[in-house]
């Protein structure tokens, strides 16, 4: 067996996660390039993909059948795309791959001054929820320990399920351990961070997201019910973005040092990914200067990351018990999608 793959002997995604970061010794590194975004392949390029993603779209077909969708970028364009209903305008689930959707919009908003920095305090920027929670140790909470799941509150939440709380019930919650020291799992950050950043802007969220991430994207518009529904090909926007260090087609839309702070290992996470964490993001430790980092969401909803060879790889599936536990999404990325842009990057003229 070839040594990439020795440790895929576990459907299990923290086992599956954690064999990603060794992929990064067997690529030949690349330096990401300022890609300006391209969807329509050349003749030419067409020929090269389809022969480079065969066998990964017979897989996902025929054996990876809880995936609903995948979209993979190489070099800011868009090399293969799978839809099992035929439907790539659908709007379709991200479960908590949007919380890393999220930290564009904070890098925004302080690119803009309207936040001053991530140590700046939650109640500096929402005062009404000090009378929420008693406990001194809330006052000291930053957005940074927000980011990084590091606020204190007292959560179990190690299946990534909880429902999110409404903003000042999820401040009022009490706290178990001084923030910033302890990472705990916590889908009640977005309607906390949802409420800081209409606070900071003065403008509905949905209405900061248009102006700022849908319109200079060229994203569909995103449905909010029940949670954040995208295209899968603007997840993969996302992932471009970050691997960009947030640059959009020559143009910035978040900070670097923003950027490459969120997908920079912040804290050594946990559950239920099992990996480091980053500012909303997932981090696979690696000695790269640039590590493989994903958003990641129940049941298989991905946009996954790996700079040296400058791959986007985004994929939705089934939101069930049963596609948590097959992992079908993340197998996929890592025995097939992972060897089909390598073979297409070794296509490329040199």
């Amino acid at each position: 067996m070839h040594p990439r793959w020795t440790c895929l002997s576990s459907h299990i995604a923290a086992s599956l996660l954690a064999c990603l970061g060794h992929a990064a010794v067997l690529a030949q590194p690349a330096t990401t390039g300022a890609w300006l975004w391209r969807e329509a392949p050349t003749a030419a390029e067409q020929v090269l993909d389809i022969a480079a993603f065969q066998a990964a779209d017979t897989a996902l077909a025929q054996q990876f059948t809880d995936v609903h969708s995948a979209v993979v970028v190489q070099r800011g364009r868009v090399v293969y795309s799978f839809y099992r209903d035929g439907d790539a305008a659908r709007l379709r689930d991200t479960q908590s791959a949007a919380k890393s959707a999220l930290s564009v919009l904070l890098g925004t908003a302080l690119a803009q001054g309207r936040i001053a920095s991530v140590d700046q305090r939650v109640l500096d920027l929402v005062p009404d929820w000090a009378a929420a929670n008693s406990d001194p140790r809330a006052a000291g909470i930053t957005l940074r320990h927000l980011l990084t799941l590091t606020a204190g509150f007292a959560v179990n939440d190690a299946g990534g399920t909880a429902p999110a709380l409404a903003p000042r019930d999820a401040w009022a919650r009490p706290l178990a351990s001084e923030p910033g020291k302890t990472f705990a799992y916590d889908n009640s950050v977005v309607p906390l961070l949802s409420a800081v950043l209409e606070k900071a802007t003065g403008m509905p969220l949905a209405d900061y997201a248009r102006q700022q991430l849908i319109g200079p994207m060229g994203f569909a518009e995103p449905s909010y019910q029940r949670g954040l529904h995208l295209r899968t090909l603007d997840m993969a926007k996302l992932g471009q973005l970050y691997l960009q260090r947030g640059q959009w087609n020559g143009q910035p839309l978040v900070p670097e040092v923003f950027a490459d702070a969120s997908v920079k290992v912040q804290n050594a996470g946990g559950p239920p990914v099992g990996l480091s964490y980053g500012y909303l993001w997932w981090v696979v430790p690696s000695a790269e200067p640039r590590p493989t980092f994903m958003a990641s969401g129940y049941g298989g909803q991905f946009i996954w990351v790996y700079p040296p060879l400058d791959l986007v790889v985004a994929t939705t599936s089934g939101v069930s018990g049963g596609s948590q536990q097959r992992g079908h999404a993340l197998q996929w990325i890592r025995t097939q999608a992972f060897g089909a842009a390598q073979k297409r990057a070794q296509s490329e003229p040199r």
